[in-house]
Order: C-alpha cells, then sequence, then structure tokens
C-alpha cells in the first residue's frame, strides 16, 4: 500500500522509556505496601505497559483493596520526570528512520501516545526528536479515551489530512495496536526482541526487529 502518513507510538517505539517509568512505579508501588496481588517486576511490566498511569492505578488500587494518598500521582510525576530526564535514551536507529520518513512523506509523521503531553514532548526533547514531531504531537489523555481507543490516532490523522486507511501505526504493545486497528490504519509490530508474540492473534501487517530497517521496509 502506498501509505501517506506514519504515526509513530512514543514509548518503547521513539523512546526506551517504558524500564525506566516501571522501575519508579515499581518502587512507588513497593512502597505503598500493597499486598494484596503479588507485587513483581514483571507483574508491573505486564499491567501497565501500553496503558496510561491515570487510567490504571485507581484499578490497581480497587483490586489490592487500597487507595492512593493524594499526593502520590504528583509524586511519581516528579519521580518519573526526574528518571526520564537523567537516563533516557532513543531507540536504536529511530533519527535516521524519522529523518527519512519525515522527507520522504513531506513532513506526514505523527506522534500519537498514551502518555501525558509534558512526559511526551519532555522525552522527544530529551533524544533530539522533537523538531520532526513538533506541532503534531498527540496524548491520549486529552482524548475522550486513551489507547485500545481510537481516537489519538484519529485526531492525528484528521490532523494531517489523511484517511485512516492510508495511515501506517508503527506500535510496539497489544493496547497500542488495537487502537490503530481501531481507527482503521495498517500497523506495524515494532519487536525489537522475541518474535512479536505480543501481537498474536492481531492483524498486524507485519513486525520488525530494526528501526532502522523501517524505512526501507516502507518506501523500498
Amino acid at each position: 500500500m502506498n501509505f501517506q502518513a506514519v504515526l509513530f507510538d512514543c514509548d518503547g517505539v521513539l523512546v526506551d522509556s517504558e524500564p525506566i517509568v516501571n522501575r519508579v512505579l515499581f518502587g512507588m508501588l513497593q512502597d505503598l505496601g500493597w499486598s494484596t496481588t503479588p507485587l513483581t517486576r514483571e507483574a508491573v511490566d505486564q499491567y501497565f505497559t501500553g496503558r496510561t498511569i491515570r487510567d490504571v492505578m485507581l484499578a490497581w488500587a480497587q483490586d489490592q483493596g487500597n487507595t492512593l494518598p493524594a499526593d502520590w500521582m504528583d509524586r511519581f510525576l516528579a519521580q518519573r520526570n526526574a528518571a526520564l530526564s537523567a537516563e533516557l535514551e532513543a531507540i536504536p536507529g529511530i533519527h535516521g528512520a524519522v529523518e527519512a520518513l519525515h522527507t520522504r512523506l513531506s513532513g506526514q509523521i505523527a506522534c500519537a501516545s498514551g502518555a501525558d503531553r509534558f512526559k511526551i514532548e519532555l522525552q522527544l526533547r530529551q533524544v533530539g526528536l522533537l523538531p520532526w514531531f513538533d506541532g503534531r504531537i498527540f496524548s491520549g489523555h486529552e482524548m475522550v479515551a486513551s489507547k485500545p481507543e481510537p481516537h489519538v490516532y484519529l485526531a492525528a490523522a484528521a490532523h494531517l489530512g489523511v484517511a485512516p486507511a492510508r495511515c501506517l501505526v508503527i506500535e510496539d504493545s497489544a493496547i497500542g495496536a488495537r487502537a490503530g486497528l481501531a481507527a482503521g490504519a495498517t500497523v506495524w509490530g515494532y519487536c525489537p526482541v522475541g518474535h512479536g508474540r505480543a501481537f498474536e492473534g492481531l492483524p498486524v501487517q507485519r513486525v520488525f526487529q530494526r528501526m532502522a530497517d523501517l524505512p526501507a521496509l516502507l518506501l523500498g
């Protein structure tokens, strides 16, 4: 298909942020002393990856039969932002891929993330990707509902003036892939390790392992 726009997720696609954020989250959940459900780093990774902290913390608290301290979210955001500012790195090969697609598609690329706008912009600025997406950043926090609902991808496509069916979505999680598919876009899964099991059962058209290969896969 001749795609007219490429819509990138952010966390795990443009930046390697999920291990950092989940580490901070795991530590703060340990500090709360919750024990109803076994709390392991693996459980936190599985439960939160691809989801918004805002949306799932209430469900997590309910599962634990507990409530969040009033200042918990503010403290989490402060620790998260500090860790990202100190440690965040770009996904290997993403700079060349973004520049090539931006050039070939005459700027018709966007970042459509479930994260809050401050986090998205902090991360893109931190790794030098913000100029490629400035003015074309969309946050699930600003939508009626975030991923796996399609709103953030529909908003990005509408802003670019491209029908969702002519958009390619790049995702690293099943939740994000479901959002892109629900929007009517074609979805490719980025999976740097393993065999794309995260996308099993979903009509993801292609799974690839190296972001540096994306321009050739799409344009070659």
